[in-house]
């Protein structure tokens, strides 16, 4: 007998038993024994995830890595530009992207705001609420879950946006298990290395990765590099019991090129903007996270303690030089309950969560990229205490009840250290109770149906505080969304659609008076968000698959003094993504992609000034011959915007250009060509 594995070797270990004859030496065949170590607790595997969001009434989905790693991996439209219901979209062809489910944080149009960021099921947002990409590995990823609007109940979230949990590998599961190399490059100086590593036995596990991200970019002044490290470990500590411990570094440089009038972009799209490159303005920055997670599982219940803190050093030249330095810390607890309630099937989840942040920001005049004279320093800090109750109830066969209700406490203080300009301070605080009522219809075992009523509510971040003296007090922002949709699987076809209608109040939003004099960030009157989110797979033939995902976004005022219903600017009115694979059973595959916006969509609030529409479209082809576990070879190469369209990939979003043409558009990158290649054992 041999076992070829150490002890603390992969999630498989392999027993060789020969089988002798009568005599006792001539061997007659050998029986081979496959064992994998216990699935980890801490983190279920995708088939319990899609379990898990099958039980939601609303729009949720997952998203496998391994289906958006057979093209490039970098951004994060690159791991959801196929999520159904998120709009994603890279600024300048970097990491950092412009993301919105359901026209969330639809004035933020670079970091984040809105949605609910977590890793592992962690917040990766700061404590205010705003966050960063660059922390998240495309590469580093066994599937994503997308929990859009209330139904992001789960995690505690209350936003109009929902929430994203990006789910690590670890060492027991497949894509996490062995060894693993992978290496892109491609046009605009494009480079992408990886290497991870992840082995287990029966009481414990460990997975590391590390990668590496640069590029010289499509446009001038957009060179940039990441370099990542990330890793876990797990450890059982009894029956139903198991520990781990999360790490993650991260050091991250980027030129910024800047927006450019429409002329400018229609005239050359590769260019930066003057006043970007006369400032030499780049964001740079380190960061190191560190998260605990301790599971307990007993008898049909589930205990999850959490705590995590987030250390960032950010050094940031734009129209000043800021200095940040950001301290993240929070605890969570979930618990977990499926037992019978009243002779039927009956899930109670609860929980408690707990986040305090605080910010050193120091501001110079910008001198080509060099601190001249200081001229702001705050001291800011952000608190949240969160609550919440979810109960499903089967009240009927195949008919399920589901009630929930969140109450949130969120403070946000700024102390001016610098009050020779007038004292920026601001201390205030938001309460609220926020009730979720849905149903859901299990129609046939495939096939459900779901509606859901829910209140949103979204405290300020520091980007939109604005204190000082007769400067205007900031509501939360809050809203209903009502939503009906189903989501299903009958013969060829697979699909997740969502019809929702969002009455937002006190929306957060930079708008002028009657007389055009901006009026920075205020609460805006009622808006509303309403439109239609699709996913949609197609299998017509033995060896085609189709994806698709559509957006259709109607955002707009309701009845404003100023702006009246006119549409809110820079979200695309619709987009469709769509992939057509030819796929054999060796793991050949090939075949076309395209992103289509057929409408112009709005840049200002006042409806003056559009981007147009746009189609690209790419090709793709490659070899996966299987996924998981000592994989071996896999290769790909896509080919991107084969027409060289010129196109805004985003925007910003002002109040009024007046009729203007005024520097707002972000170019989407031009023809590219990427090749990969995958390496498992």
């Amino acid at each position: 007998m041999r076992c070829p594995l150490p002890c603390l070797g992969l999630a498989a270990a392999t027993l060789t038993l020969p089988v002798l004859a009568a005599d006792g030496d001539t061997p007659l065949l050998e029986v081979i024994v496959t064992g994998r170590a216990p699935a980890s607790l801490t983190v279920p595997d995708i088939d319990a995830a899609r379990a898990e969001l099958a039980t939601v009434p609303g729009g949720a989905g997952v998203v496998e890595a391994a289906d958006e790693q057979r093209g490039r991996s970098s951004t994060l439209q690159d791991s959801l530009g196929f999520a159904t219901g998120v709009f994603v979209q890279p600024r300048f062809g970097a990491e950092e992207s412009r993301l919105s489910i359901r026209g969330s944080g639809v004035q933020r149009t670079f970091h984040l705001r809105g949605i609910r960021l977590l890793q592992d099921g962690v917040p990766v947002n700061q404590a205010d609420g705003g966050g960063d990409f660059q922390v998240l590995d495309p590469l580093a990823l066994e599937y994503t879950e997308v929990w859009r609007g209330a139904n992001a109940l789960r995690f505690g979230a209350a936003t109009l946006g929902g929430a994203v949990n990006f789910i690590s590998p670890t060492a027991r599961s497949p894509a996490g298990a062995g060894s693993r190399l992978h290496f892109e490059a491609g046009s605009h100086g494009y480079l992408r290395p990886f290497a991870s590593y992840g082995a287990a036995d029966s009481q414990r596990d460990g997975y590391l990765a590390i990668s590496g991200f640069a590029q010289e970019g499509f446009r001038e002044h957009a060179e940039q590099e990441t370099w990542r490290l990330s890793g876990n470990w797990g450890e059982r500590l009894g029956a139903g019991v198991e520990n781990r411990v999360w790490i993650g570094a991260v050091n991250s440089n980027s030129e910024l090129p800047g927006n450019l009038t429409k002329a400018q972009m229609r005239r050359d799209p590769t260019a930066a903007a003057a006043g970007n490159v006369a400032l030499d303005q780049q964001r740079n920055f380190d960061l190191f996270r560190i998260a605990d997670q301790l599971t307990l599982v007993k008898d049909g219940a589930r205990t999850d303690f959490a705590a995590y803190f987030v250390h960032k050093d950010l050094h940031h030249p734009i129209f000043q030089v800021l200095h940040q330095v950001s301290q993240d810390a929070g605890l969570s607890l979930i618990h977990m309950l499926e037992a019978p309630l009243a002779g039927r099937a009956n899930r109670l989840t609860a929980g408690v969560l707990a986040s305090r942040g605080r910010l050193d920001d120091h501001r110079w005049v910008n001198l080509a990229g060099h601190t001249g004279n200081p001229t702001a320093h705050n001291e800011g800090t952000a608190w949240n205490l969160e609550a919440f109750v979810e109960n499903q109830h089967e009240v009927i066969d195949r008919l399920w009840l589901v009630t929930g209700l969140q109450g949130a406490i969120a403070s946000r203080r700024i102390d001016d250290r610098f009050p020779s300009d007038g004292d920026q301070s601001y201390d205030d605080s938001w309460r609220s109770l926020n009730p979720k009522l849905g149903l859901r219809w299990q129609a046939t075992p495939g096939v459900q149906f779901y509606t859901n009523l829910s209140r949103s509510v979204e405290p300020p971040s520091f980007g939109e505080l604005r204190g000082g003296t007769g400067a205007p007090e900031l509501d939360a922002q809050t809203g209903w969304t009502l939503e009906i949709g189903s989501r299903g699987e009958a013969g060829p076809a697979n699909w997740d659609v969502s019809l929702y209608r969002a009455r937002i109040d006190g929306e957060l939003l930079g708008l002028n008076d009657g007389n055009g004099n901006p009026l920075g960030t205020i609460n805006a009157g009622r808006t509303i968000h309403q439109g239609l989110e699709l996913g949609l797979e197609l299998r017509p033939g033995a060896d085609l698959h189709l994806r698709a995902s559509y957006l259709l976004n109607d955002f707009r005022f309701d009845g404003d003094p100023v702006y009246g219903n006119k549409r809110l600017a820079g979200i695309p009115r619709q987009l469709l993504r769509t992939e057509l694979l030819w796929e054999t059973a060796a793991g050949f595959y090939a075949g076309p992609t395209a992103e289509w916006s057929p409408d112009r969509y709005p840049v200002d609030l006042a409806n003056t000034l559009y981007a147009d529409d746009y189609a690209i479209w790419g090709f793709k082809a490659g070899w996966q011959p299987k996924r998981g576990r000592n994989a071996g070879l896999s290769l790909f190469i896509e080919a991107r915007n084969l027409s060289n369209t010129t196109y805004a990939a985003t925007t910003g979003v002002i109040a009024d250009a007046r009729g203007r043409d005024s520097a707002q558009f972000l170019p989407g990158d031009g023809r590219s060509v990427y090749a990969g290649v995958d390496y498992r054992f």
